[in-house]
C-alpha cells in the first residue's frame, strides 16, 4: 500500500490484537458462511455482518467468532480506533498517521474500514448489520 508516495509495508506484531472480526474471502468465505449457518440464532444475533461478491465480513467479540481455516481475523489497536487490522500485522508507518491517510485517501468509505493483506484491499463495514440466516443462505445458494 502507498500513500502520499509513502510505501506502507506490514510485519508481524509482537502483541496480537484481540478479534472484533472475521474475514473470508474465496473458499473461505464459503466455509465462513457455511459455519455461520451452522450456528444457533443467539449466536447470529452476537454477529454483525457484510457479504461482497467474493467475501464475507463478521463482527462481533473476539470468544464469538467461528474458526474457519483461510479467514483472516481483524483487530482494533487504540491508536487508530477507525481501522480494523490484521491481528497478527501492524504496517511499517505510525497507526495514527496510517489512519489519517487512510481515511483521506478513502474519503468515500466510511469507517471503520477493514485492511486486508490478501487480496490487498480496503473494505467498508460501516454498513455491517445484524445477521440474518436467511440472507446468509441466499448468499451461499447463489455461489454454489
Amino acid at each position: 500500500m502507498s500513500h502520499g508516495g509513502i510505501a506502507v509495508t506490514f510485519s508481524a506484531r509482537g502483541d496480537p490484537l484481540e478479534p472484533v472480526g472475521v474475514v473470508g474471502v474465496g473458499p473461505a468465505a464459503l466455509a465462513l458462511a457455511r459455519r455461520v449457518l451452522a450456528e444457533d440464532d443467539a449466536a447470529l444475533a452476537a454477529w454483525r455482518g457484510v457479504v461482497a461478491q467474493d467475501a464475507v465480513f463478521l463482527l462481533g467479540a473476539g470468544d464469538t467468532l467461528p474458526w474457519v481455516d483461510g479467514a483472516h481475523y481483524l483487530g482494533q489497536d487504540p491508536a487508530a480506533p477507525r481501522i480494523l487490522l490484521p491481528t497478527t500485522h501492524r504496517p511499517n508507518v505510525p497507526l495514527e498517521a496510517f489512519e489519517r491517510a487512510l481515511l483521506r485517501h478513502a474519503a468515500s468509505l466510511a469507517p471503520p474500514l477493514a485492511i486486508l493483506l490478501e487480496p490487498r484491499c480496503v473494505v467498508s463495514l460501516a454498513e455491517a448489520r445484524p445477521l440474518a440466516r436467511e440472507l446468509v443462505q441466499k448468499w451461499l445458494e447463489a455461489r454454489s
